[in-house]
């Protein structure tokens, strides 16, 4: 039960039991890692408690880790409508005062349906732009009536950049505000060894094909992948097996989260090959490391211009391309990646971030009181 001298907030997020138990080997996101860092620097702060409904990995039904009390719900490989009691009633066990949700789905409006019936506070954060421009509406124009009825019934509606305000506006009508991805800043760094690194999961949007591609026209150059299989993906064999048949590429199906930051620290650059983003965890673990990013279609609020800490190529593949060839031949990417460390201890700083959020869960409160 809550403390009653305390704030409670519950997150919810199936897949990210994996992010607070690293034995577990299974997929999460940004989503996922975005709230496993908010919940445990919450954590921190006497004033909260803190709860996170996760799904079912095996684990006991209440579990202490980190400071965050986790409640098992469903198994994540099974059909969340059949089982949506079990995420009912963890909701109900978690008794919060306000819950947290992010990465739209049919959870989130059961979490949203939850909170009205039950009188608590629901705040939404954003985790891709096809939220705020209206993409996820109309590629899912069922389920998507039922996420727009529960961004309306949000307390607080967070976004990842500037740009998915203006299109929550223009799409929704909706206000939202903005609160950065947040990371916790990394002492001295290794010496870099001038790999190539891509990480993402075998989704299409993130494009990994074209990943592969491109370590094909630099064969002097290492290339490394980290490419956990993405929920849904039939294809990824096949990604494996074209992989294996590049000797400059390092295919790895996964990295647990504690360990993915050598893998940006000891890289020369970044490359993401997305369709699109909101604004990718991947880029906050590059600028933390110091590395240069090399973007074909993802330039989040233009920051990547504004404070000189990587390129985006607008699409243009042959430009991505002769990019990526200049900077071999030069020292940018090492005056990119300063730019990039500059700018992440002045905008995403989790110990700042968190700060952000505490005053939102405060004023949540307060709405249901």
């Amino acid at each position: 039960m809550s403390n009653q001298k305390k704030t409670s907030v519950c997150f919810f997020s199936l897949r990210a039991y994996p992010l607070f138990n690293p034995t577990v080997k299974a997929t999460f996101g940004g989503a996922e890692v975005d709230l496993y860092l908010i919940a445990t620097e919450l954590a921190k702060d006497d004033r909260f408690d803190v709860q996170f409904v996760v799904g079912d990995y095996g684990q006991p039904e209440i579990e202490q880790r980190e400071g965050v009390t986790l409640i098992k719900s469903l198994d994540v490989n099974k059909n969340m409508i059949l089982q949506g009691g079990k995420i009912w009633k963890a909701l109900r066990q978690a008794d919060s005062d306000i819950y947290m949700h992010e990465a739209c789905s049919l959870g989130t409006t059961l979490v949203a349906w939850f909170c009205k019936v039950k009188k608590r506070s629901f705040v939404y954060r954003t985790a891709h732009t096809d939220e705020t421009h209206g993409v996820y509406f109309k590629r899912f124009p069922v389920r998507g009536l039922f996420v727009k009825w529960a961004f309306k019934n949000t307390t607080f509606l967070i976004t990842q950049n500037d740009e998915d305000v203006q299109s929550l506006l223009s799409t929704l009508r909706l206000p939202s505000i903005v609160i950065r991805n947040g990371c916790r800043i990394s002492p001295a760094l290794p010496a870099k060894n001038g790999s190539i690194l891509w990480v993402a999961r075998s989704l299409p949007v993130k494009r990994p094909d074209l990943f592969l591609e491109l370590a094909k026209q630099f064969p002097e150059q290492p290339f490394i992948m980290v490419c956990p299989q993405g929920v849904g993906d039939t294809q990824y064999e096949q990604l494996r097996q074209q992989a294996d048949t590049i000797d400059n590429l390092q295919f790895l199906d996964y990295v647990a989260f504690h360990k993915i930051d050598a893998y940006f620290e000891q890289a020369g650059i970044f490359v993401c090959t997305s369709d699109s983003e909101g604004f990718p965890n991947t880029f906050v673990q590059s600028c933390k490391a110091a590395t240069a990013i090399l973007s074909l279609n993802v330039n989040p609020d233009n920051f990547l211009d504004t404070y000189h800490c990587g390129f985006c190529a607008d699409g243009d593949w042959n430009l991505f391309v002769d990019t990526l060839r200049r900077w071999l031949q030069t020292d940018t990417p090492e005056q990119l990646g300063r730019n990039g460390q500059d700018y992440i201890k002045t905008h995403h700083d989790l110990s700042v971030i968190i700060e952000q959020y505490k005053d939102v869960f405060l004023k949540a409160k307060a709405e249901v009181l």
